[in-house]
């Protein structure tokens, strides 16, 4: 993953780190982490190599019109179906700052 404009909170394997703009993050296949955008707004290139999670990414994305950009908020609900329907991915819990 790399952070294109903003910054990120981000939790792998137990550790926390604070990921910037052009900052590069790699979470291997199969290990659990979350990340947090603690800027206004982020923008940010993910590469999974080999691929596999495509349907997954397609049924939890929506398109980024000014409402939804407004709104400013995660469907976490369409995130878990997706992942549930599509796999690819598994939703292992709450992201570990959820409170901060």
């Amino acid at each position: 993953m790399i952070v294109l404009e903003g910054e990120l909170l981000v939790h792998v394997q137990g550790e926390e780190y604070v990921v910037g703009e052009l900052g590069v993050l790699m979470a291997p296949r199969g290990v659990p982490h979350a990340f947090m955008v603690t800027s206004e707004t982020a923008r940010m290139l993910v590469l999974e190599t080999p691929g596999g999670s495509e349907a997954f990414y397609r049924g939890a994305s929506v398109a980024a019109t000014e409402d939804v950009l407004a709104a400013a908020s995660v469907d976490m609900a369409r995130i878990q179906q997706s992942a549930k329907q599509n796999g690819g991915i598994e939703i292992v819990g709450p992201p570990p700052f959820a409170a901060k």
